[in-house]
């Protein structure tokens, strides 16, 4: 048995405009780095946190990593194996692209291994869900699932959670502008309408349809159609400074759409070529530069791998 790991995992977009808690993709970065060290000394420790600005517990059970690896060790019957953990935050916290979901992927899928525990993905999913939910308040997998399955991630069910594998265009690409702001899911969460009218609801599953056929058909036309949000967008561009001004800046650089990733800030546009990738986040970035505030910019293919031993 192998006494330490090291894991990459990587940033993803959730909800995907009209897929609210059910869609999400892995992008190649950023990304979290998690090391995991088997040790004499029963339970689990936090030895190590880097690019948090100290904001991060180093309590595991109150800790996105430590979570999942207290609860694998439990589930295992080992409890008595004693485990430390590094967390290296390569991704701002609060950024809309999946920065708790990395951390808790990583542990699982680093525990996972390290203790030879050969559990299937669908139940290291579990695991990884597990420290979401410290961050979140709640169980949703549209970050975690595409963080660690790679790609294109629907979420059909949660009851039980049922995971579909999306097929994605070669030629797709995304931008990715994360605006130097914070917002937390769980305050992002909290002003969500509890009730939305039938005709929004209907518009919404005609999207939701109409994103995932044109993925699989390659249909870029048809994908650009159905990013679109009348639910969750009006709301939660109003915690994003200068929101609409960067979106339109990214549509009028040829985005096929753009829309909040996650809870926000981040924002993603979708396109079919990296040049016009880069284009899209220069555009993207001279609105944020108009609020005034600092940006970084990400342009990546859908990411199809997942976590990676390092």
């Amino acid at each position: 048995m192998k006494n330490e790991i090291r894991v990459f995992a990587p940033a993803s977009v959730s909800n995907v405009a009209c897929g609210f808690d059910v869609m999400g993709f892995a992008i190649n970065e950023p990304g979290d780095e998690i090391i995991l060290r088997l040790t004499e000394k029963s339970g689990v420790v936090i030895t190590k946190i880097t690019g948090d600005n100290g904001k991060i517990t180093y309590d595991p059970y109150q800790n996105t990593a430590g979570a999942p690896v207290i609860s694998m060790l439990k589930y295992l019957g080992m409890e008595k194996q004693g485990v430390e953990i590094e967390i290296h935050k390569k991704m701002p916290l609060g950024s809309g692209i999946g920065s708790s979901a990395a951390s808790a992927v990583a542990a699982a899928f680093a525990a996972n291994i390290i203790l030879e525990a050969n559990l299937p993905r669908n139940e290291v999913l579990n695991f990884a869900l597990e420290g979401e939910k410290i961050a979140s308040g709640a169980i949703h997998a549209d970050n975690v699932a595409p963080c660690l399955y790679g790609g294109f991630i629907l979420i059909r069910g949660y009851n039980p959670i049922d995971i579909i594998e999306i097929p994605v265009p070669e030629n797709l690409y995304c931008t990715i502008i994360y605006p130097h702001i914070e917002i937390k899911t769980k305050e992002a969460r909290e002003i969500l309408p509890i009730e939305v009218k039938l005709v929004d609801a209907k518009t919404h599953w005609g999207n939701t349809a109409g994103l995932i056929a044109g993925l699989i058909t390659n249909d870029l036309n048809l994908v650009s159609r159905s990013i679109q949000d009348v639910i969750i967008e009006p709301v939660r561009a109003k915690l994003i400074p200068n929101y609409y001004g960067i979106k339109n800046a990214a549509l009028d650089a040829g985005s096929l759409g753009c829309n909040i990733s996650g809870s926000g800030p981040s924002i993603f546009a979708l396109s079919s070529s990296i040049e016009s990738a880069n284009k899209i986040g220069e555009a993207m970035q001279k609105e944020v530069e108009k609020i005034p505030l600092g940006c970084n910019v990400y342009v990546s293919k859908i990411n199809k791998e997942g976590p990676r031993v390092i």
